[in-house]
């Protein structure tokens, strides 16, 4: 089972346990200079410095591991199917095709296939969480008003 890449199954029992425990010592190592590595192999050891944010991905990544997620990265450059889109959204694959054949979404044609940029898929997603935000908080809002009466 763990021949298979993470973004395809959960994590094993061992797999969260390691990186619970790699998350745990990264996340005390991490500063906002940096996070420092050492690596050991054959006898040889290197060391090297990430870049804070390169830091702070790694703890992410282990993070969710850690809680037994699957995860997938996404290059912001990489290129989806419909099926990966709509995985990404957590939407139906029918409901994205909808969206991509309204515009609502921007896409290509490879063949007869439909592929869409992540880059796009994207700036759609954050358009649609800032629109489900602001509409929560008129909610709350109306909620209080309503409250207040």
């Amino acid at each position: 089972m763990s021949e298979q890449a993470l973004s395809e199954r959960p994590p094993t029992e061992n797999e969260v346990r390691a990186a619970s425990e790699a998350a745990r010592l990264l996340a005390k190592a991490l500063t906002p200079a940096g996070l420092p590595i050492s690596v050991e192999k054959n006898g040889d050891q290197f060391q090297l410095e990430l870049p804070a944010p390169l830091g702070q991905l790694m703890l992410d990544v282990l993070t969710h591991v850690g809680r037994g997620e699957m995860i997938t990265l996404v290059p912001y450059g990489a290129e989806l199917t419909t099926k990966e889109a709509a995985d990404l959204l957590n939407v139906s694959r029918p409901f994205l095709v909808k969206l991509l054949d309204e515009g609502v979404i921007g896409h290509h044609k490879v063949g007869s296939h439909r592929r869409i940029r992540a880059s796009e898929l994207l700036a759609y997603k954050a358009k649609r969480d800032e629109e489900r935000r602001a509409a929560l908080t008129e909610l709350q809002r109306l909620g209080q008003e309503f409250d207040a009466d």
